[in-house]
């Protein structure tokens, strides 16, 4: 199974109490948790930072998950990804192509040679999924309903399997909308994981983030692992 955290450190902020200037270390917190059972990507998308701030806030991240398998992405911000050094880059579904992004990536002053960058791509059609298919990964949604988009924008299941239909073989990680209760059916769909922000932050009053993200990290695995190959 493949997971990615999505950041948002407002939202996760407000669940656990933090106040403004705290934000930045509940996002450390949260983030190295994952990184230490080892969560395979952190996308960060903090889209009000400056890109000064963003670079910073990257960089520090990147120096915690060191020695972790856990690779961090940057949302759409290609200049930020490639100034503060992470993996790669999560581009929009309207963004610049994979193949493009790619390429600025391996020819920019900081690029590694033995450290191929990922690109990921948002997709929400089949038709986008078969455009940006050279992708490393897709993430695809709105799977489930969420409180930020309206019923027309959800997939469902039927149109999850869609999309990954169409993606030509490129792994395609589920988002929105979805939690341990919905795992047994993203593994029933074809898709290769989930990527999410709310299913790796607290309800008011259920411990500890630390332990709390390790704990669903670790439980997201072995219900995907442990899930039927058929719905």
């Amino acid at each position: 199974m493949v997971i990615c955290l999505v950041t948002d450190r407002r939202r996760l902020g407000a669940a656990i109490g933090a106040r403004p200037p705290e934000l930045i270390d509940a996002l450390h917190e949260q983030v190295t948790a994952a990184a230490e059972v080892g969560i395979d990507f952190v996308q960060i998308r903090e889209p009000d930072l400056d890109a000064r701030a963003l670079t910073d806030l990257v960089r520090s991240l990147i120096a915690g998950c060191r020695g972790s398998p856990t690779r961090i992405l940057v949302n759409d911000r290609l200049d930020v990804a490639i100034a503060a050094g992470a993996a790669g880059v999560h581009l929009k579904e309207n963004s610049i192509t994979p193949e493009l992004a790619r390429c600025l990536m391996s020819t920019s002053a900081r690029a590694s040679l033995d450290q191929p960058h990922l690109v990921t791509c948002a997709v929400h059609t089949p038709l986008t999924a078969t455009a940006r298919h050279s992708a490393d990964l897709l993430i695809a949604g709105t799977v489930l309903p969420t409180v930020s988009k309206s019923p027309t924008d959800y997939l469902e299941w039927k149109g999850l399997k869609k999309v990954i239909g169409a993606a030509k073989g490129t792994p395609v990680l589920g988002i929105g909308g979805l939690d341990l209760d919905s795992i047994p059916s993203l593994a029933a769909s074809g898709a290769a994981g989930l990527a999410a922000i709310g299913a790796f932050i607290p309800p008011p009053g259920l411990g500890r983030l630390k332990e709390f993200v390790k704990k669903r990290v670790t439980d997201m695995r072995f219900v995907f692992d442990s899930a039927p190959t058929d719905p």
